[in-house]
């Protein structure tokens, strides 16, 4: 082996598994057991980056065991601040042990010393047998052991991964030396690892310490040189700097060995790797491990080497062997190419299960199959078209079955009127209300044969809705079911047209027989996996809720998505010039306060300005990437106190609502139609609530006086119709106090009280005339928060209160609504003992880390037990309002139709014949959904545009 393949690659376990673990933590990876696997694939996944990206020679991965005996015996203190590991972490540890046992990867550990150490001792001894050692680690105490011939090879926030040699530490920490780095650290100290460091000294006197005398000990022996009460700090704690230096130096000695051939690089076992991310349920991720190994990755193992080595110190490597001479293995020696690529699964596919899929004939053939279909109680179908938006999308064929491992394919012309001709003779059947339509996904094919003429009637069973039920968290498309539940993997579209692209094909461009397999395989799969979902829906006591609503809903939603609604696309140019000219307003105003020019778009120039030269901060927050943090959270916080920061959040408001609405809306008008139809998703939100995509008018800012004008560029169908906005006031409010049995609250609501003033007037001890605007506020502040677990520091960043004022306003909150309280107490110790929490009507929400170990995490959780009910009862009851309108609108036979759905609030196309009648219809409808101890109470509103009404 030459010096230059001489590369070692040594992985800090835990600071990769407790970073892909959080950087999921928003949205945690569940699987269908209730498990949550975010830790064991975030780790996974940054590890075959690595192996992807860099082709290492030799590798292993470095864990702690039983912390650091010598460091606890120091400092009885050290890491006892920590909390507990999540227990979605403690879940991981076994199974990543697993995979790389299976993995063959070197897994290095030695009971009473930190990976920090096990890595450090290891890099200093390949050093010394001449290879070059790269450290997977984001921590930054690391870069003390960095030379010419070691490096830290750092994760990045957003993707990818970064060098540091000498040159980058030197400059990260204004040193001369990176051994000053354990200097740096043990006059800072580390909260995170509780290491005292000297009091007083951060991040900028820490490095003007070195600067000046060199060392923690320079420093210690001149401190007649300090001045004032820094000088007394560091002289009082002076054997407390020494301590923590020696707490911050990652020991060399650690009894373990470096031994070339054990660190090669060594094929996997695929088969017991696959078995493990099966029994995971990881599906991209065993992609991932394959491509990682494929042949075509080995090939170009060596070649990335210039990428991760400073050129200055190493030269980059050259390839073993020329292109195409097939003698290169990833894994050493002198071997054929390895077969990896070929995953060992136990899952079954189309060619080892025994199926029987047939083509209809057309002719007599349809009719005989026709005859046969209409004899089925209970009918699986699903349609392939030409494309993905049902709006515009033609049937290239349909497949049918009703018996496990057996179906049809109805194949169609491409001629329209053949199509149609076809398309009749499937009418009895699609329109026969005692024959059962299974399928996944069933708004979409009710949507395309409506383009047909074609009602779909019945009953219905959605399997993707199903199993949005019963599981809520994981993802519901067919493949990830079918490899879940039926332990197959089905054949994938890309397999038929390709991926997507200019060059992806049509499905008419797919010879029929391969249409045959593929369509009829879906449908027979996703008739296997109605029968699954059947069961566990009773189980989970969620029948109900699927029959009654999520069911009868797809068909509302899909009358509304197709119905699409009406765009003032002049208007919108129109505001699209005068936020033209706000933004120029605003950005002559940013750039006078900055006193030049800059990209106010960017993160890190804006940053600059703000932080670096105008220095609006004492102590700005930074980004893992070291940059000042510009987020919104951290401007919203200083906006009130700095002009600059409250015209830059205005401008990224304008900017951000030109480009995602006022100028894209226009783009997104259907030719047909010259209607926006936008998609309802129902299985996308935990609580039940509906999302809006393309275009997204959930999101449509409301706040701003800009904001609400885009609202003015929708507008009716014609002269002859309004809009109509029916809107539930305050509704998550009235649940509370209902499911609480909050007496004050209920009688308030019922006396048709102001709430926020009501609430104020308690809060407050004042008589509810002499209520401030500032104490409603406020106390609507509280009233809303509640519900969200607000706290303290959180009232107190959203109002003008201080946070002791914030205490004392949450405490007499409390005091008012006691009942309120316990309620909440009462929601965490129910999903305590059964691991979730219910809706009025019964759709869960399965809260896995409410009994973990983690406060963080387990905090969440809690408010979620509180938050959950609450936000989804409100959705379950909006729901039931919708179902029951469109039901009277479709058999009073009425013009008027429901449009949208935004929240809390419906919008109508109102015949104007009807307006009166319709006023009454829908805020009875909406009033009446479901019957609560408190009145729910709706608003209506008619205008010329949705803002007008709103």
């Amino acid at each position: 082996m030459s010096d230059q393949k001489k590369r070692l690659f040594l992985v800090d376990a835990y600071a990769l598994i407790f970073r892909g673990y959080y950087a999921l933590i928003k949205n945690p990876r569940i699987n269908s057991k209730g498990m949550d696997t975010s830790a064991i694939m975030g780790f996974m996944n940054s590890f075959l980056d690595v192996i992807k990206k860099e082709r290492p020679d030799h590798l292993a991965v470095c864990f702690d065991k039983g912390g650091s005996a010598n460091r606890v015996e120091m400092f009885e203190e050290y890491k006892a601040n920590r909390d507990e590991t999540p227990d979605g972490i403690k879940i991981a540890i076994p199974y990543i042990y697993k995979i790389l046992e299976a993995m063959h990867i070197p897994i290095m550990v030695k009971e009473g010393f930190e990976a920090d150490d096990v890595i450090g001792t290891l890099s200093k001894q390949a050093e010394k047998a001449g290879y070059t050692t790269f450290m997977v680690t984001p921590d930054k105490d690391f870069a003390q052991l960095v030379s010419e011939n070691i490096f830290m090879y750092r994760p990045v926030f957003g993707g990818g991964y970064e060098t540091w040699g000498i040159p980058e530490v030197l400059k990260k920490f204004e040193v001369e030396n990176p051994l000053q780095v354990i200097d740096y650290l043990g006059m800072m100290g580390d909260a995170s690892d509780n290491i005292p460091g000297l009091p007083g000294v951060g991040d900028k006197t820490a490095k003007k310490f070195i600067k000046q005398f060199g060392s923690m000990e320079g420093l210690l022996e001149n401190t007649e040189q300090l001045k004032g009460k820094m000088k007394e700090k560091v002289e009082a704690n002076a054997e407390l700097g020494l301590l923590s230096k020696k707490l911050a130096t990652i020991m060399l000695d650690v009894p373990v060995e470096f031994h070339e051939k054990d660190f090669e690089m060594s094929e996997p076992d695929v088969t017991a790797v696959t078995e493990i991310f099966e029994e995971l349920e990881f599906r991209r991720l065993t992609t991932n491990f394959t491509n990682a190994f494929s042949v075509e990755a080995m090939a170009s193992k060596g070649t990335n080497h210039e990428e991760t080595t400073p050129k200055k110190t190493i030269q980059k490597a050259a390839p073993t062997t020329n292109a195409g001479e097939g003698q290169f293995s990833l894994f050493g020696g002198d071997s054929q190419p390895s077969t990896a690529t070929e995953v060992f699964s136990s899952r079954k596919t189309i060619k080892d299960t025994e199926h029987f899929y047939q083509l209809v004939q057309s002719g007599m053939g349809t009719k005989l199959f026709i005859g046969n279909l209409m004899k089925q109680p209970s009918v699986c179908f699903d349609t392939e078209t030409t494309g993905l938006n049902p709006l515009t999308a033609e049937l290239v064929g349909i497949a049918f079955s009703w018996e496990a491992g057996k179906g049809f394919y109805v194949a169609f012309p491409e001629e329209k009127e053949a199509a149609q001709e076809l398309i009749e003779q499937l009418r009895p059947f699609f329109e026969s209300t005692e024959i059962e339509k299974i399928g996944q996904n069933l708004k979409y094919d009710i949507k395309v044969l409506r383009k047909y003429d074609i009602s779909v009637k019945g009953q219905l069973f959605d399997t993707m809705l199903a199993h949005y039920l019963i599981n809520p968290d994981m993802r519901h498309n067919m493949d990830v079911l079918a490899e879940t539940y039926l332990n197959y993997t089905p054949v994938s579209i890309t397999e038929l047209i390709g991926k997507k692209g200019k060059n992806q094909k049509s499905m008419r461009d797919v010879p029929v027989e391969e249409q045959t397999e593929y369509a009829v395989e879906d449908a027979d799969i996703t008739l296997q996996l109605k029968e699954h979902f059947s069961k566990e829906l009773i189980e989970a006591d969620n029948q109900k809720l699927f029959t009654d609503i999520e069911v009868p809903l797809v068909r509302v939603l899909a009358d509304m998505e197709a119905e699409g609604i009406n765009l003032d696309k002049d208007f919108l140019n129109s505001l699209s010039g005068d936020l033209d000219s706000d933004i120029l307003t605003l950005e002559k105003n940013i750039y006078e306060e900055a006193g030049e020019e800059f990209n106010i778009a960017s993160p890190k120039q804006l940053g600059e300005i703000l932080f670096g030269k105008m220095k609006l901060v004492e102590k700005p927050k930074k980004t893992k990437t070291g940059q000042y943090s510009t987020a919104e959270d951290v401007l919203s916080y200083l906006a009130k106190d700095h002009k600059i920061i409250a015209d830059v959040l205005e401008y990224r408001g304008l900017a951000k609502l030109k480009s995602t609405y006022v100028d894209a809306l226009p783009l997104q008008v259907e030719e047909a139609t010259q209607r926006v139809h936008t998609d309802y998703m129902q299985t996308v939100a935990a609580t039940g609530r509906l999302s809006s995509n393309n275009p997204n008018l959930q999101n449509i800012p409301i706040r701003t006086e800009r904001g609400r004008q885009v609202r003015k560029a929708f507008i009716p169908r014609d002269e002859n119709y309004v809009l109509l906005a029916a809107d539930y006031s305050q509704i998550e409010l009235r649940i509370i106090a209902a499911l609480s049995q909050e007496e004050t609250m209920m009688e308030a609501f019922k006396n048709g009280e102001d709430i926020h003033a009501s609430t104020a007037s308690k809060v407050f001890d004042v008589p509810l005339a002499e209520v401030t605007r500032e104490q409603r506020s406020n106390a609507k502040t509280v009233n809303f928060g509640i519900i969200y677990g607000v706290s303290a520091f959180g009232l107190s960043n959203q109002t003008d209160l201080s946070r002791g004022e914030a205490k004392e306003l949450i405490d007499a909150y409390y005091e008012t609504y006691p009942k309120l309280k316990h309620y909440m107490s009462e929601q965490v110790n129910f999903a305590r003992e059964h691991g979730y929490v219910e809706t009025i009507m019964g759709r869960r929400r399965y809260l896995n880390a409410i009994n973990g170990s983690n406060a963080i995490v387990r905090g969440a959780a809690e408010r979620n037990a509180v938050n959950a009910p609450i936000q989804g009862s409100a959705a379950d009851i909006i729901k039931i309002a919708m179902i029951n309108i469109h039901r009277k609108l479709e058999d009073g036979h009425y013009k008027t139709k429901m449009l949208l759905q935004v929240h809390d609030e419906l919008v109508f196309d109102v015949y104007k014949p009807e307006l009166e009648e319709m006023k009454t219809l829908i805020k009875y409808e909406m009033e009446n959904a479901y019957l609560m101890d408190v009145p729910l109470d709706v608003e209506v509103g008619v205008g010329q545009n949705w803002l007008e009404a709103h």
